[in-house]
């Protein structure tokens, strides 16, 4: 099951209290305060892991709990501290402050980490509290309360490539045959209802290229309607859209329709997302008139023409080296600031 929002409550440890005892041994007539200091409480800790694609295993009554420290002994022995809390969490997830709305970090790099609920710290014993007048103090320190703190958690998909498309414009079908994924493909609307993310091998020619698919987006997105627009956020962090519109002539929506619909909506989610790189491909291409209709689709738009068709394997490897140059050229006008 995916999910890209979730709620959870981090406790942390409270720290040990320190202890208050007077050193006893054999032939030593006064010996002198000899209490340890309070271990520290446990914290509670986020991961960023490549490995979690998701946040389902955060339940909606999820709490992180870390453990206390333990008390301090004689003999000036700490109290051991308590055990921190990891939690696993996808690369991409952004963490909020439940109360005040306000983000505390974005985890957006493999192996990052995040300090949620600081462990409180141990109590001082009273061997701490010992000097030149006051040689056999009893008084000792409690620890301090660890810390609460309720999280909102989000996730943003981290991916070179956004793939948009009205639905069924064939956009689960091009990620079967480019990437590893096997997204679900079938004749009705909806068929990805969740986002996912593939990974097109470039083999000799470069690094692999990560494209996440969303499900289709509708007129009226920007509104609530349909699936697309609650995963939009999805693709605000990727370098490069591709557009697929479908040029079957079997489609209900006339492409250019199809086109202006998907650019609308992604407008209205956010202008600077409009302005990204983007790759307007005509999809289906194989079907009788497809090939003209393409072509009079990308004069009206004012576009290059690219065409493929999934199914058949046409223009698919000349798209994997689109998708490369673009990217490559997104990262030299990232390097040159």
């Amino acid at each position: 099951m995916f999910r890209d929002e979730a709620v959870m409550v981090a406790i942390a440890g409270n720290g040990g209290p320190g202890c208050s005892a007077m050193h006893r041994e054999k032939y030593v007539i006064r010996g002198g305060p000899s209490g340890g200091d309070g271990g520290d409480g446990g914290a509670v800790i986020l991961v960023a892991d490549s490995n979690e694609n998701s946040l389902y295993k955060i339940s909606r009554d999820f709490h992180a709990r870390a453990t206390n420290g333990q008390p301090g002994g004689n003999n000036n022995c700490s109290g051991l501290s308590g055990e921190n809390i990891e939690v696993l969490v996808p690369v991409g997830t952004q963490v909020f402050d439940f109360e005040r709305n306000n983000c505390l970090a974005d985890l957006s790099e493999e192996g990052q980490r995040l300090v949620v609920a600081a462990g409180g710290k141990g109590g001082r014993g009273n061997a701490r509290f010992a000097t030149s007048t006051r040689q056999s103090p009893t008084y000792f320190e409690e620890g301090t309360r660890g810390e609460e703190r309720k999280l909102r958690l989000e996730l943003k998909l981290v991916a070179d490539v956004g793939l948009l498309g009205l639905p069924n414009a064939g956009k689960s079908t091009l990620m079967n045959c480019v990437t590893s994924s096997k997204a679900r493909v079938a004749d009705y609307p909806f068929t990805t209802l969740d986002p996912s993310l593939g990974i097109i091998d470039m083999q000799d020619f470069g690094q692999p290229i990560i494209i996440a698919d969303i499900p289709g987006i509708i007129e009226g997105a920007a509104d609530g309607k349909g699936l697309g627009i609650q995963f939009l956020r999805h693709v605000e962090r990727t370098k490069i859209l591709l557009h697929i519109v479908d040029c079957s002539g079997y489609s209900t929506d006339e492409p250019v329709e199809a086109y202006h619909t998907i650019r609308n909506e992604i407008a209205a989610h956010s202008a600077e997302l409009a302005s990204r790189p983007t790759l307007v491909v005509a999809s289906k291409v194989e079907e009788d008139g497809a090939a003209q209709l393409a072509s009079d689709f990308f004069a009206t738009i004012g576009q290059p023409e690219f065409c493929i068709s999934a199914v058949k394997g046409v223009g698919l490897p000349q798209l994997k080296l689109k998708l490369q140059e673009m990217r490559n050229a997104d990262e030299i006008d990232d390097s040159r600031g």
